[in-house]
């Protein structure tokens, strides 16, 4: 010690006062989810997330995951348990929660999303403008979508909408079952956790999910057959909502409530989406390997699709006009938005 001179001291009692000062969290935050730790969006997104945070407030933060729904309850809650406090920060589906979000769901009609990265800014800019009522319960993070959707098949190749006729068919949420009702499929809506098990059992013929939930389900294991859409916007999306306890929020100190500004808004969005889109062709790889086949719905098919699914949105429309929403002005607003944020 002698040899370290007093230069040498300082660099050492500096170090175990960083450390001690990373070591002891002026407040713990639970964040909770429902995929498992392997997937993207964990061990990709909120877990780097969480780390970020924790080293920008110098440790006075600590962020606890608990994926797979480790803290209790099912999937389509944790929305309310962001709200009520039982969860300081969670991630969940939108459409888990049917009705709860209307003014969101005009991202989930037919042949509306771009890439994740554009759709996911779109989105957030979006709710920052137009949902603070449906989000006034709590503190928005982010809300963002995965990429574009495909098709996954237990036995039946799907080329055209006839092949979707008589299937049991998995809905990502309420507006594709109405669409996928169009070609004559038997819709059943369920969370992704519950996908893999349904399709082993035959509870499902057909999983519609981006490839970065098949991976880590590892339904590419369980279908032969993958259908993808091939034009200018893909067939449909999920919306997600990353949101953070209102009170939990307000009771930070503001030095700490900046962090977390700083880790928000239309940027984390397209970020998260960029982890989505790049995400997308590692995960499809594995199907590749396992030997799976692959069709497209493209060209002269893929116009078809649009005109058979048109008056999905046109009930969207009239439907929100029935509740008072000026749905042609947020459909406007939205594809408006994506276009925009394409262009960048």
């Amino acid at each position: 010690m002698k040899h370290l001179g007093r230069k040498g001291l300082a660099l050492i009692a500096g170090a175990v006062l960083s450390v001690n000062a990373m070591a002891e969290a002026e407040y713990t935050l639970k964040l909770h989810h429902m995929l498992p730790p392997m997937s993207m969006a964990h061990s990709k997104f909120l877990e780097p997330w969480a780390e970020k945070v924790e080293a920008e407030s110098n440790g006075r933060i600590d962020i606890e995951l608990y994926p797979a729904m480790q803290l209790g309850g099912k999937p389509p809650q944790l929305f309310d348990q962001v709200r009520k406090g039982i969860s300081d920060i969670t991630w969940t589906v939108g459409g888990y929660t049917p009705g709860r979000f209307p003014k969101a769901t005009v991202f989930e009609l037919p042949f509306m999303p771009g890439t994740a990265k554009a759709t996911s800014m779109a989105l957030q800019e979006y709710a920052e403008t137009e949902m603070q009522d449906e989000m006034r319960d709590v503190h928005l993070l982010a809300m963002h979508t995965h990429a574009p959707g495909s098709f996954h098949s237990r036995e039946q190749a799907i080329q055209t909408g006839a092949d979707l006729d008589g299937l049991k068919v998995r809905a990502p949420n309420k507006i594709m079952s109405q669409g996928f009702k169009e070609f004559g499929a038997n819709t059943i809506f369920m969370p992704v956790t519950e996908m893999a098990s349904a399709i082993s059992k035959g509870v499902l013929d057909v999983a519609v999910l981006p490839y970065e939930v098949v991976l880590p389900t590892k339904i590419y294991e369980l279908v032969q057959h993958h259908t993808e859409i091939k034009g200018d916007r893909g067939l449909y999306t999920q919306f997600f909502i990353f949101a953070m306890n209102k009170d939990v929020y307000a009771d930070l100190p503001s030095d700490l409530q900046k962090i977390i500004d700083d880790n928000s808004g239309v940027a984390l969005a397209g970020h998260i989406g960029t982890l989505f889109d790049n995400y997308e062709q590692h995960a499809r790889s594995y199907a590749v390997k396992q030997g799976n086949s692959f069709d497209y719905i493209e060209g002269a098919e893929y116009e078809a699709w649009k005109t058979k699914l048109a008056p999905v949105r046109t009930e969207w429309v009239e439907d929100m006009n029935d509740d008072d929403y000026e749905a042609e002005r947020l459909l406007e607003k939205a594809e408006s938005l994506i276009k925009k944020y394409e262009a960048m």
